[in-house]
């Protein structure tokens, strides 16, 4: 799909518990269209009340709808037709996500369906693979260890990739026979509705799966601090993470998975292959969803003879790149979330180039044919690691550039006091490669390529102050289960 009509798109609001909505809450949010930052619908704002109602909901749920304890095969049949839901439905989840969303309609209908999708039937598979292990003890003992699912996990997931975000969280917790309460972010409330609608086609008992509607500061505080909420699962900004942390350690000791910020370096040595490919690659790294990624490679750090030649490619493909509405054929430059975060990334690159930076091309708003906030893909040089782009997370189409003459010097600028999100190497040098791969403090390191694949199996998660815990992979499975140990005397 390469458009569609954003006033065809029909939405439902309210939060969905018990497998219906539930359209209550005396104070409302206004939902505006990040592409034309037209005002086109509202959620009511869940407070303590409502998230009672939910958290009691999905613990009733899992008392008496025999989710915790159904055969795991059954529960990954289940979980597989909600998969293929999914994967059928794309013709209303593609608009839905794309219309209130940064993700233009052939990135949602092409990616991000599919890859919801798939992540789901990846999860589904767990479901009898993990069951504990028997232990190594006396000849005279038995000893083992047992998996059991937490009970309800509360889920936050962001703004920008809603339904994909969405459902790190969801399927491995259900998988493992957890209840689910989720909060999306109040900028993209919509498109998980229709998710939690097809979890119940699919079989989900009603109430395993709840979405409650709101904002941090209320709705996603009176998750976190719910003592029935068992564990917290958070995508964000790290100073959200560290005040989750500090709720969750006020209310009672909780697991918690964060995934946080970065400032994600991307180290280009002369020998890299292919100048052409790593220009484009670097170029798509920052980008992409308008540099709208946790991951993005903001920091290029290259050797210093390849400087200017990488450069030239670089700038030549953001000039390629086509502001637009989500919804417009074409579209390769998606717009910023929001008025306040283009005025943000202006005022960081403003400062930065008060500072003594050079702009090689953006720094300024881009013409996306209409009334949202666009942001010209941004090239700075002559940076410095104090300057504040380099620093900070700027959550925008901005990239840095530093020159560097040895490996050592690029390990050293690539390293982040706070930030160790993920990195990139780009060499032809194996040895280079492996020596980066293992100084770099960064919880993902492509070499040779910037991105994640459907390898579902590879996790991710930060260094430093860019996470706890993993997403995807084995380790996010596990994640959603407490080992409970068993020791037998089989002398008595």
């Amino acid at each position: 799909m390469d458009s569609f009509d954003p006033a065809a798109v029909t939405v439902r609001s309210g939060h969905f518990i018990g497998g219906e909505y539930v359209d209550e809450g005396a104070r409302r949010i206004e939902v505006a269209r990040p592409s034309d930052g037209v005002v086109y619908a509202s959620v009511p704002l869940a407070e303590a009340d409502m998230i009672d109602r939910a958290v009691e909901n999905a613990w009733q749920a899992l008392r008496t709808s025999g989710w915790r304890t159904m055969p795991p095969r059954e529960r990954a049949r289940i979980l597989r037709r909600f998969a293929d839901l999914i994967a059928a439905d794309v013709d209303t989840l593609g608009p839905l996500e794309a219309l209130g969303s940064t993700r233009p309609i052939r990135d949602a209908t092409g990616w991000d369906v599919p890859f919801t999708a798939e992540g789901i039937r990846f999860y589904a598979e767990f479901a009898d693979k993990i069951g504990g292990d028997v232990a190594a003890t006396d000849h005279d003992h038995l000893g083992m260890t047992i998996a059991e699912p937490y009970g309800v996990i509360g889920a936050i997931a962001p703004w920008n990739f809603p339904l994909v975000m969405a459902s790190w969280k969801i399927a491995p917790a259900l998988a493992a026979g957890n209840a689910v309460v989720l909060k999306p972010s109040e900028m993209t409330p919509f498109s998980v509705l229709q998710l939690a609608e097809l979890a119940i086609r699919a079989g989900i008992p009603a109430g395993i799966f709840n979405v409650v509607q709101g904002d941090g500061r209320t709705t996603g505080d009176a998750l976190v601090r719910h003592p029935k909420i068992s564990k917290i699962t958070f995508t964000g900004s790290t100073r959200t993470g560290a005040a989750i942390m500090a709720a969750c350690a006020e209310t009672g000791t909780k697991p918690v998975t964060l995934e946080l910020g970065g400032k994600s370096p991307q180290i280009v040595f002369a020998d890299a292959p292919r100048l052409d490919a790593v220009a484009r690659r670097i170029a798509g790294a920052i980008s992409g969803n308008a540099g709208q990624v946790c991951v993005a490679g903001s920091r290029l750090l290259v050797e210093r003879s390849l400087a200017e030649p990488l450069a030239e490619r670089i700038l030549a493909a953001f000039s390629e790149l086509k502001a637009g509405a989500t919804w417009t054929p074409g579209t390769t430059l998606s717009p910023i979330i929001s008025e306040p975060q283009a005025a943000r990334i202006e005022a960081i690159v403003g400062r930065t180039l008060a500072g003594g930076a050079i702009l090689r091309c953006g720094g300024r708003r881009a013409d996306g044919g209409g009334t949202g906030a666009f942001y010209a893909p941004t090239l700075l040089s002559g940076v410095t690691q104090q300057s504040e782009a380099v620093h900070e997370e700027v959550f925008g189409p901005v990239l840095t550039m530093q020159a560097f003459d040895t490996e050592e010097e690029a390990l050293a600028l690539a390293q982040h006091p706070d930030y160790g999100l993920a990195a990139g190497v780009h060499t032809a040098d194996l040895g280079r490669a492996l020596r980066l791969v293992r100084g770099l403090e960064a919880g993902t390191v492509w070499v040779n390529r910037y991105g994640r694949t459907s390898d579902f199996m590879i996790p991710t998660g930060g260094y430093k102050r860019s996470g706890i815990g993993k997403d995807l992979g084995r380790q996010a499975y596990e994640a959603n289960l407490r080992f409970k140990s068993v020791l037998i005397d089989l002398r008595e």
